[in-house]
């Protein structure tokens, strides 16, 4: 579990709501309203329902699964649970690897596991795995369109609420007791949109494209470590190649930063010249 999604969700409404209910004039009631609360809602699901096919929308609750696990809890995982293959393989055959790829929770290694005990040779396997890398990041990318375009919509019907609200408000002026309630639906759509755009559909986006990111890295150290199964090597040299593949993509990374921020200063310097 990525506890810092939940923390972060949490810590956010609750400080916003403690902004909000907080002195002489807090007032719990005076902030919420489910006429605007459902126009912001039902436009933006609507929208959304209409913008993308049924297909990808499907996507959306396992995309959002994959938000809250853990990475550095899931490579330590995998790394064990191919080692662990690694064992059963030689002292079972591949009848036992047969079953532990049916217990495999990632598809990944399930599928690489019932080539190994296919007799598939090492490039079959990389071009199978690699092929299922690629639909599994596009798995992220349509669940970042969605969440991105739901962070557009969610303040464009917090704006038509407020136009909403303030035709009915200017067709009541005869009724000055109306024009409270019905200009309270004109500014809470706009609240509404803006908070769900800005701490759940925005965050989510950056959050998916981060996760997609560390995915591949994983699917990338899952067949390191299927095709040292496949090659028949000792379990010390698999587990010492994923180690190997992992510092080599760390340090790959660190230096991308590095040369990121070097540029961004060369860039720098130049303007104030």
């Amino acid at each position: 579990m990525d506890y810092t999604t939940v923390f972060g969700t949490l810590g956010g409404l609750f400080l916003i709501f403690a902004a909000i209910f907080t002195g002489d004039e807090g007032n719990v009631a005076m902030f919420l309203n489910f006429q605007a609360f459902l126009l912001v809602i039902g436009g933006t699901l609507a929208a959304t329902t209409i913008a993308f096919p049924s297909r990808e929308l499907m996507t959306i609750s396992s995309v959002i699964g994959r938000v809250f696990d853990n990475p550095k809890t899931e490579v330590n995982a995998i790394i064990r649970y191919i080692t662990n293959c690694q064992e059963r393989l030689r002292t079972g055959g591949h009848l036992a690897l047969e079953h532990m790829a049916g217990k495999a929770k990632w598809s990944p290694i399930k599928k690489g596991l019932h080539l190994i005990a296919d007799g598939a040779d090492n490039e079959t396997l990389i071009e199978i795995l690699t092929i299922e890398q690629r639909a599994i990041e596009e798995h992220h990318r349509i669940g970042q369109r969605i969440f991105s375009e739901m962070a557009k919509y969610a303040p464009a019907f917090g704006m038509l609420g407020t136009l909403v609200g303030l035709v009915k408000m200017l067709s009541a002026l005869d009724s000055p007791e109306t024009i409270g309630p019905k200009m309270a639906i004109a500014l809470m759509t706009t609240l509404y949109g803006v908070l769900l755009s800005n701490l759940i559909f925005l965050p989510m986006v950056t959050k998916l494209e981060r996760r997609s990111r560390i995915e591949t890295l994983q699917i990338r150290l899952m067949i390191v470590g299927l095709v040292s199964i496949n090659k028949d090597d000792t379990m010390m040299i698999t587990r010492e190649k994923m180690g190997a593949f992992l510092s080599r993509e760390a340090s790959g990374t660190a230096l991308d930063r590095r040369r990121h921020s070097r540029g961004l200063s060369k860039s720098t310097d130049r303007r104030r010249r």
